[in-house]
């Protein structure tokens, strides 16, 4: 089947954006000016405006493609013939290596440091993101509904897990108190995160 053909302004929107993943990996987030994102585009200043209110907005729509690629448009379905183990630990294999990511890690730096300062915003952020089910989420949901986890709340589930990882991982990199976790801790982390989810959550 035929990708539908991008509109104009989409192709601009689009050039802005790996223009941005360019100039941001080469130069640093602060090192690049919009002058400079508009010459790499090959767009003007006041098209990047008109996509973006200002470059931490087109920093966050970098780490929702990063967020959205890696964990929401992952086609990993629930599988009765394998074990909770085995599917769970994939699933969190994609968060983790997400939170491990240079640039990832690099982008949420400067959208958390820009969105401390307005609450509201990253509130409505936030919920743009929860609005989105996941992966995970639709594995959870699969997994209780063939009775193999048992749980009240998804969103509370999924929570739980984040705060496992993230305290972890992501944080810690986010505000600088250590660098990216080794391949040895990534996996000691995963095993131990899925081992305490499913001593709680598993149907026995």
């Amino acid at each position: 089947m035929t990708e539908p053909k991008l509109s104009r302004s989409q192709l601009k929107h689009q050039a802005i954006l790996i223009a941005a993943k360019s100039a941001f990996q080469e130069f640093g987030v602060q090192a690049t000016s919009m002058d400079k994102l508009a010459e790499l585009a090959q767009v003007s200043k006041r098209t990047i405006y008109n996509h973006f209110d200002n470059k931490e907005e087109l920093v966050m729509q970098l780490v929702a493609d990063l967020w959205n690629k890696a964990l929401v448009h992952n086609h990993f379905e629930y599988d009765s013939n394998l074990s909770l183990e085995e599917q769970l630990t994939q699933l969190i294999q994609a968060e983790v290596s997400l939170m491990c990511d240079k640039e990832y890690i690099a982008l949420s730096r400067v959208a958390f440091g820009h969105f401390f300062y307005h609450p509201e915003a990253l509130q409505k952020k936030v919920a743009e993101f929860s609005a989105k089910e996941t992966t995970l989420k639709r594995w959870l949901k699969a997994a209780k509904a063939n009775a193999s986890l048992t749980f009240d709340d998804v969103d509370f589930v999924v929570s739980q897990l984040h705060s496992l990882l993230k305290g972890s991982c992501f944080w810690p990199q986010v505000m600088g108190m250590r660098s990216t976790l080794s391949d040895q801790e990534q996996a000691h982390l995963i095993k131990e995160t899925v081992s305490i989810f499913l001593s709680r959550y598993r149907l026995i």
